[in-house]
């Protein structure tokens, strides 16, 4: 059953207005903890809560706020909005439907770690959010509710959005801090981490969109109130995008851990015409496709670990028996290419071969060898990338052929002799965007 925390502008028209926001508890937790709270029991009761972090590694992030320097200044927190995994609009439904929830968390992230500036980094594509949420900024300051001495406790707090230009690398926390100062955005080595040496070289919290409008309902509620919610190891609610092969895709939100992937495709409407599901990416194009047999497993960190794949961010994307595995895997590998960033060899050149190898097989010229170099390719580029990028890659790769193999076979046997018009008229089409230089 669905549990709105964050989706609340499901059930109360309008929430995205500064008076319906704070008629229904809005900054009620920011007046709360200026008033009666010191930054370290902020950063306490978020530790205590166990929120992980809802951009796709799942860190605590009590935790992670944990980790910045307490005497080092300024600081600075930064809150990553880029949202480019294929499958994932759970941030944008935030953004442009409850922003004031959004800004809230950003400001009790900026107190508990005393950062007296904020930057939210939007990809570039969210010009109509970016305008709403730039509209709810200036109600908060213009309520006092953000600027300098807010609510007369000391303590200052500007925040500033940032529009990026459609780079899906800038998801990347350190890709990202480098965008944000007008640099090429390519991923830093590490260490230094971001907590030590983050934007402008001072101590970042980098933190999801997601993560964030968590923080004023465990702040103003308990750690208690919010564990009640979702599995000992995965506390509270998340946001499951699902799209695809159903009837009914969006965003739903539920607790963690209470719900199969099955339920999920039910409330999403099931699939179109009873089809049988093929196959499941639980984190979009990054995560390993998982077979039909994994429809029962729970929704939550662990389970999805266990079972093969990964939660990351939820972005569930519902693959049926109409769909040709070989062809979305194709068209996974291409989007990796496209948006590798080329700084290291094994992602730049690791993609490219892996898409040569793809359009052999898709225009008919395959062999079943072919198959093995795929695995060979993938292998060549794993544990061996500058940042999960490249390995992130490797994943419709692997995944498709460990559990669709046969459907790879078939595939090359069937169109030795020539390939179907629909592919061939994709890898024309693609041809030409590459030798133009656009991206569709």
């Amino acid at each position: 059953m669905e549990k709105h925390v964050l989706l609340r502008d499901l059930d109360i028209p309008n929430i995205r207005e500064i008076d319906i926001y704070q008629a229904n508890e809005g900054y009620a937790a920011w007046r709360k903890a200026l008033t009666g709270m010191k930054p370290e029991e902020v950063m306490g009761v978020v530790k205590d809560s166990g929120l992980r972090g809802r951009g796709g590694a799942g860190f605590p992030a009590g935790v992670k706020w944990g980790f910045l320097p307490k005497d080092v200044f300024p600081k600075y927190v930064v809150v990553n909005g880029d949202e480019s995994e294929a499958g994932t609009f759970k941030d944008h439904q935030l953004i442009a439907k409850n922003p004031h929830q959004v800004i809230e968390g950003v400001a009790l992230c900026a107190y508990a770690v005393q950062a007296s500036t904020a930057y939210i980094y939007l990809r570039g594509e969210f010009a109509e959010p970016a305008k709403v949420l730039q509209a709810a900024i200036d109600e908060a300051y213009a309520a006092g509710l953000l600027g300098n001495n807010v609510l007369n406790s000391g303590f200052n707090l500007d925040i500033r959005i940032h529009l990026g230009a459609g780079a899906y690398i800038c998801g990347e926390e350190t890709a990202l801090l480098e965008s944000l100062e007008g640099k090429l955005g390519q991923p830093r080595l590490r260490p230094p981490f971001p907590a030590v040496q983050g934007l402008y070289a001072k101590p970042t919290v980098i933190n999801n969109v997601e993560t964030l409008a968590n923080v004023p309902p465990i702040v103003l509620n308990g750690a208690q109130w919010y564990r009640q919610f979702g599995t000992e190891k995965s506390p509270g609610t998340k946001i499951f995008c699902v799209s695809g092969c159903v009837n009914k895709p969006g965003n739903y939100e539920l607790p963690l851990g209470q719900n199969t992937i099955r339920e999920l495709i039910e409330m999403a409407g099931g699939t179109p015409e009873g089809r049988a599901v093929k196959g499941i990416l639980p984190a979009g194009s990054s995560a390993p496709i998982l077979p039909a047999s994994a429809l029962d497993t729970k929704l939550d960190y662990e389970s999805l670990a266990a079972a093969g794949s990964i939660l990351g961010s939820a972005s569930f994307v519902i693959l049926d028996e109409s769909v040709d595995i070989v062809w979305a895997a194709r068209k996974m590998v291409r989007f990796f290419k496209h948006e590798s960033c080329g700084k290291c060899t094994p992602c730049r050149e690791g993609t490219f071969w892996a898409l040569r190898v793809y359009d052999k097989i898709v225009s008919g010229q395959g062999t079943q060898a072919d198959i093995d170099a795929l695995v060979d390719v993938a292998n060549g580029m794993a544990n061996k990338c500058f940042c999960l990028l490249g390995e992130f890659a490797t994943s419709p790769i692997l995944s498709t052929i460990k559990h669709f193999r046969a459907d790879y076979e078939q595939f090359v046997r069937e169109h030795q002799n020539g390939t179907a018009d629909e592919y061939r008229d994709e890898l024309l089409r693609d041809h030409a965007i590459q030798v133009s230089g656009q991206h569709v």
